[in-house]
């Protein structure tokens, strides 16, 4: 891979927050129980996954509309794993530790949205 194609996407605070929240996820459902193992921990990592790999592919691509299209999908994974975190609570689960990374994150999105939005007018 390129150097100037990785740092499109490497550069953004909103990105490398997303990866933080990918690796708090990960620390997080390590300690559920192994009857979580294939259930709410996975759609977890799925959707922590997919906050940061949305947001490096609209980086790359070549309009800000397009760029917005995968930014909003990264929105609605944040939103996944945010309703996913608060049924982890509710079943007992100590996900506190990624609580602060999402409210970042959604912070930092909307932020950037709010950015390429105006860029448009």
């Amino acid at each position: 891979m390129s150097e100037v194609f990785r740092r499109n996407h490497e550069r953004l605070e909103l990105w490398n927050a997303a990866m933080n929240l990918a690796d708090a996820v990960y620390d997080c459902i390590r300690c559920f129980p192994v009857e979580e193992r294939f259930n709410l921990s996975d759609q977890m990592r799925r959707a922590a996954c997919s906050i940061p790999s949305n947001i490096a592919e609209g980086a790359a691509k070549e309009t800000t509309r397009e760029n917005l299209r995968a930014l909003y999908h990264a929105r609605g994974s944040l939103a996944e794993l945010e309703t996913q975190a608060e049924l982890a609570r509710r079943r007992g689960y100590d996900v506190s530790s990624m609580i602060n990374h999402v409210a970042q994150v959604s912070r930092l999105l909307s932020g950037y949205i709010r950015y390429l939005k105006r860029k448009l007018k």
